[in-house]
């Protein structure tokens, strides 16, 4: 399970229009119609054609709780692609993105300073531009905790040196042990 990718995702649902299928032929009918067959369809699920053409005709209604996993994330990965693309430009050029987290955050700064890593819970909205790196390193497979450093250096910026006007000198952020994570477009 990806905490950051997870979420990013999650935000981006949030601004479909229409709630995607529900119903696992629904859901096969979908991916044929996206993937232009049913051959196409059951190696991307990893079951047999003619099982995807007995969804496709409602035959079989429920599927095994693995297959129903992979065929929600497979209809979700494709569904609304204009929308989704939409909402990940207008985030990374002019809307930014809000993180709520509750995580262990601590910073590393020169000799003298006392702020030990503790629980905190933030909502902080971070510029567009962080929004950005976080879609573009989505896109480009990057890892959660690649996706969780980019994360901990705009919390730097935004929240403890709140855009340069305190804690210039802060050298690191530590972002760890995240309990709960959320984004919001």
């Amino acid at each position: 399970m990806s905490l950051f990718g997870d979420g990013l995702d999650a935000a981006v649902h949030k601004a479909f229009t229409r709630p995607a299928p529900k119903s696992a032929g629904a859901q096969m009918r979908y991916l044929v119609k996206q993937l232009k067959g049913t051959k196409a369809v059951a190696q991307t699920l990893r079951v047999s054609q003619r099982t995807v053409e007995r969804y496709v005709k409602d035959q079989i209604k429920k599927p095994r709780p693995e297959l129903a996993a992979r065929l929600e994330r497979e209809v979700k990965k494709r569904w609304q692609p204009q929308i989704r693309a939409k909402a990940k430009e207008k985030a990374a050029s002019t809307g930014g993105i809000v993180i709520d987290a509750r995580a262990r955050m601590g910073y590393t700064a020169p000799i003298g300073s006392t702020d030990q890593d503790r629980i905190r819970h933030l909502t902080v909205a971070l510029p567009p531009v962080y929004a950005a790196r976080l879609f573009d390193a989505q896109e480009q497979g990057a890892t959660d905790q690649q996706l969780q450093v980019i994360a901990a250096e705009a919390l730097k910026e935004v929240y403890f040196q709140d855009g340069g006007r305190r804690a210039g000198s802060l050298e690191e952020v530590r972002f760890t042990d995240v309990e709960h994570l959320e984004f919001e477009l």
